[in-house]
């Protein structure tokens, strides 16, 4: 089998890390934070080529705005200041999501990040900020619709960064066994895993279980 060459990650148990420790949920954030960082280094290591993280869903902005703001303000703050990092690794980072509702710092910083780093080609990050599976959808079909042509390859042409493979394998963090609408379109024939760490303590040895995992699937893509 093919190694693993788009790996998504549901990064999920940031709260309830905070919550067991008697610590404000921003707390867990900002571990999670650092979780993320590890675990980019970790694909680095072991040359996976691409990498989607899925931090803020359209479903999100439900949560208290205190949180909602800390978080914007994380995002904007974070990703600024590993652009030269990324630069430095070869990371080409991109948005993934909508654009429409992201405070005008998220953007600016979004866009400085793509547009710094989109000479790299050694891993390719995807935030997902703003995401939503059925969102996209809905964007991609009524842009493929305004193109004049609509079938799969145009569907698929018309998703928010259609340059990047679909995952091979889609992971949550912390026990839960849901895609909470984590690139629907693209998921079809993804592997599916599920670990019970939460999100702020994973560490590189995650990574290593995960691409043992992979290698024990038999991916058959409707074939026998």
């Amino acid at each position: 089998m093919a190694g693993l060459g788009h790996l998504a990650l549901i990064m999920d148990g940031n709260g309830r890390w905070a919550e067991k420790r008697n610590l404000p949920r921003s707390a867990g954030h900002l571990e999670g934070g650092k979780a993320a960082l590890r675990v980019v280094r970790a694909c680095l290591q072991h040359s996976i080529p691409y990498l989607s993280l899925y931090c803020f869903s359209t479903e999100n902005w439900k949560r208290p705005r205190e949180e909602v703001d800390y978080l914007m303000g994380l995002f904007s703050s974070r990703v600024k200041a590993e652009i030269p990092k990324a630069k430095e690794n070869g990371i080409r980072i991109l948005h993934l999501g909508r654009r429409e509702g992201l405070p005008e710092n998220v953007l600016n910083t979004i866009d400085e990040a793509e547009r710094e780093t989109a000479g790299e080609s050694r891993l390719t990050l995807q935030l997902a900020i703003n995401y939503g599976g059925l969102d996209e959808i809905v964007r991609a079909v009524q842009k493929a619709a305004g193109n004049g042509s609509f079938d799969d390859a145009s569907l698929l042409s018309s998703v928010d960064n259609p340059d990047v493979p679909p995952p091979d394998f889609i992971v949550r963090s912390s026990g839960e066994k849901r895609l909470s609408g984590f690139l629907l379109l693209q998921s079809s024939y993804a592997e599916l895993g599920f670990y019970d760490k939460l999100w702020p303590d994973w560490d590189e040895s995650m990574i290593e279980i995960i691409l043992n995992d992979f290698e024990s699937r038999q991916r058959r893509f409707g074939g026998i």
